[in-house]
């Protein structure tokens, strides 16, 4: 863990500039809107070490897969967001001499994301190496209004002498992803034109043909004057430029205004890409960059006012809580159902960028809450419409029927090549059943189950009933050789977590099919019919509920996470030499499977999920067991542990996990941030807040609540949609506060007492001080 980026409410910022640090910052520094995403590489050259990356959502690429030896069953491609266009680059010469912070003297360096208004900016001075000193400050977005437009100012300011400064902005389409399997580059050339007052270059890929036209265009000013200048362009494979050279007095200020449209061919005809960036790109233009910036201000405020949580009193808290909650922001907007969220957002190319159980299990939550209904909508509605590809999924795995929803995917079809992941961490299904119960159950929206969650119960259940087997041994149904959550245990036998949501599944479904026959009778006969659901097929489902396996420890009182648990060492993580962690860094895949060490919640999983199913006192046994062998190198586990640990009234330990998921990325805890941001663990930092330390969860049609506020902590507030109410929440030392903003009344209980918050009402509440 290091910490290196200065604490602030509303800001990332960074003072200073280390080469060591950079790539961190690049994905720490990132800006998105939904639409796009670019790591926060330098506009200038920069030849030292760095991870180039703009990425266009949705957009893709099937790199061949690569294993030391193919198995049956193996998906054939791995699925990448692609590394696009780099339409950031402005290369500076001083007098002929490069502007390379890699070669310079580099002194007041600052760089700060803005996360209140969105944009990220830069400032420093460079001593080049003749000796000249020049100021840059630079600002850049990608617009949250015009979700294909980004804008960049860029000003160079001669410090020690007066001189010339050649800007040369560009697009450079000549680029690679870092983790491709064979280093091959995705990109061919379509078509291309540089201009002195506006250039385009278009892209497609080597396969899927996706198209992606990239136009810019720029003005360039000094001392706040427009200039009239006369640039000459440059065109080679896959790049076009501009470049234009200014005498600059000393003290003057040089500033160049690019503007560039990203179109792609997934929202745009092939025939149209040219014609509607340039036309987009000139209504930008013709804004300007400071009504652009407004524009973006705005839309963040509009944001921030349906998301944000204001903690009083722990500045480290507060900034770490905005930074996710930024992140998620603008990596998802929900405003196009083929979309989902990627592990790694816009902030880095590790996982491929594709869609993992990660969204059902910790990004619906948030927004249910902060969102209309209609975005959480939409991510369960992507994975209605692949349930004919989760269909044949099961089928290349040699399943009869049912579906399994893969691990990795962009369009439905499994991409990942694991075999102790695509074979056998199948408790993904459960995440995306969970996902349909916790969206009805919080939204009310039963129309859903008809229209389209059934049909994916039905289909998830089928595979369970086909993936068991009854053991005569245990005169139990088992499910054998299976990867649960965590994934530091591979090929085990009857993981607690996998038979349980496998049964709740099935049990969930039966729920659904006789609500449906009672309440929408002429739809339930439908579906019936659509699906061949038999009565047999619904018997089963009850008999393996009933005779379902599930390993135990009788003296302990606690739930095993797989057979043959307890043969193993338990030391706790406490008891292990610090050089040793975190271990998936320093051990052997031999020593970590052979561990008793859990990578993240796999029991307690199953205990968060199913939380209204066991009393405290199991979920107490079950925590202080396993917590203390959980390493946490997943950064979907402390948030898990820190809302049980809330419920528990094991106050210390939930601020500790709060803190770990809350500052993962910012203070690096896993020594992997490079790579990018953990964005979907993001979402259970909130989580952590909302359903750990304000306790909130939907029970019988009420919201209820039962908060606690940590020690470091003076109060916290937070907005929180629910069933057409936006309801405001302060949690003050002595009173909770509820507000509603709506004119819909909403149904709340506060710890066990029940109010009705009428239309642009309030109610208070006193605070609890007895361990929750």
């Amino acid at each position: 863990m290091r910490q290196y980026l200065k604490l602030d409410e509303w800001s990332i910022i960074e003072e200073s500039f280390d080469p060591t640090t950079h790539e961190i910052s690049e994905s720490i520094f990132s800006i998105g809107n939904g639409f796009m995403g670019q790591r926060a590489n330098f506009e200038e050259q920069y030849s030292g070490k760095s991870l180039q990356g703009s990425y266009m959502a949705g957009v893709y690429y099937p790199d061949k897969t690569r294993v030391g030896w193919w198995k049956n069953g193996y998906p054939e491609y791995f699925a990448k967001v692609l590394n696009s266009t780099n339409w950031i680059g402005i290369n500076v010469l001083i007098n002929g001499e490069s502007l390379d912070l890699a070669k310079c003297e580099v002194k007041d360096f600052v760089r700060e994301l803005n996360m209140k208004e969105g944009y990220l900016s830069r400032r420093f001075v460079a001593v080049m190496e003749s000796g000249k000193e020049v100021r840059v400050e630079s600002i850049r977005f990608v617009s949250m209004k015009r979700q294909e437009i980004g804008a960049i100012r860029y000003s160079i300011t001669p410090l020690n002498f007066s001189g010339s400064i050649r800007i040369v902005p560009y697009l450079d389409g000549d680029v690679q992803n870092k983790d491709s399997n064979y280093d091959e580059k995705f990109w061919l050339e379509v078509e291309k034109a540089a201009a002195p007052d506006l250039s385009y270059l278009t892209l497609k890929t080597k396969k899927l043909d996706f198209h992606v036209t990239s136009v810019m265009a720029f003005d360039v000013y000094k001392n706040g004057q427009k200039l009239e200048f006369e640039a000459s362009v440059s065109e080679r494979e896959k790049f076009v430029s501009a470049e234009a050279a200014f005498e600059v007095e000393q003290d003057a200020t040089l500033t160049v205004y690019k503007y560039v449209a990203n179109v792609t061919s997934r929202n745009h005809g092939l025939g149209q890409l040219v014609e509607v960036g340039k036309n987009l790109l000139l209504e930008a233009h013709a804004a300007g960059f400071d009504t652009l910036r407004q524009e973006q201000a705005d839309a963040w405020a509009d944001k921030w006012k349906g998301s944000d949580i204001i903690i009083e009193g722990d500045v480290s808290a507060q900034q770490g809580i905005r930074f996710n909650i930024f992140q998620l922001n603008q990596t998802y907007t929900g405003e196009d159902d083929r979309l989902n969220i990627g592990p790694k957002g816009f902030t880095g190319e590790k996982y491929g960028g594709s869609t993992y159980w990660d969204t059902e299990a910790y990004c619906v939550p948030f927004y249910l809450s902060t969102a209309d209904s209609n975005i959480s909508r939409n991510l369960l509605i992507y994975r209605y419409k692949h349930l004919e590809k989760a269909k044949e999924n099961a089928k290349k795995l040699g399943f009869t029927k049912g579906a399994l929803y893969p691990m990795v995917t962009m369009n439905g079809e499994e991409c990942h090549n694991e075999w102790e992941i695509t074979f056998e961490e199948i408790h993904r299904n459960g995440a995306i059943a969970y996902a349909i119960y916790n969206y009805v159950n919080y939204t009310g929206d039963k129309s859903y189950l008809s229209q389209y969650g059934l049909e994916v119960l039905a289909e998830i259940s089928r595979f369970w009933e086909e993936r068991v087997n009854f053991s005569n041994t245990k005169g139990k149904y088992v499910m054998l050789g299976v990867t649960g959550p965590n994934e530091y245990e591979n090929n085990v036998n009857n993981n607690w977590y996998t038979n349980r949501i496998a049964c709740w599944t099935m049990e969930y479904t039966l729920e659904v099919l006789d609500y449906l026959k009672k309440n929408e009778n002429a739809r339930y006969l439908e579906l019936i019919d659509k699906l061949k659901l038999t009565n047999e097929e619904t018997a089963k489902w009850q008999h393996i509920i009933d005779n379902m396996y599930y390993p135990v420890d009788e003296e302990r009182g606690v739930f095993l996470q797989q057979d043959g648990f307890l043969d193993k060492e338990l030391v706790p993580v406490k008891d292990l030499a610090p050089e040793n962690l975190p271990i998936n860094q320093n051990w052997s895949w031999d020593r970590i499977l052979r561990s008793c060490y859990i990578k993240q919640a796999d029991v307690l999983q199953g205990l968060f999920f199913l939380s209204d199913r066991y009393d405290l006192e199991t979920k107490k046994r079950n925590f202080d067991f396993y917590e203390p062998l959980t390493v946490h190198e997943s950064s979907l586990s402390p948030c898990v542990h820190s809302i049980m640990a809330c419920e528990l009234g094991y106050q210390d330990k939930a601020y500790e996990m709060y803190l770990r998921t809350a500052r993962l990325d910012l203070d690096n805890y896993n020594n992997d941030t490079e790579d990018g941001c953990h964005t979907t663990s993001m979402a259970g930092t909130w989580m952590a807040v909302i359903q750990g330390f304000a306790g909130l969860r939907v029970k019988n049609d009420e919201l209820v609540l039962q908060p606690f506020i940590p020690s470091h902590w003076k109060s916290f507030s937070f907005n929180v949609m629910f069933r057409g109410a936006t309801l405001k929440v302060n949690v003050g030392e002595d009173v909770i506060t509820v507000t509603n903003e709506t004119d819909t009344p909403a149904a709340i209980r506060i710890y066990d007492r029940s109010y009705t918050v009428s239309a642009h009402g309030e109610i208070q509440a006193q605070r609890s001080s007895v361990t929750i």
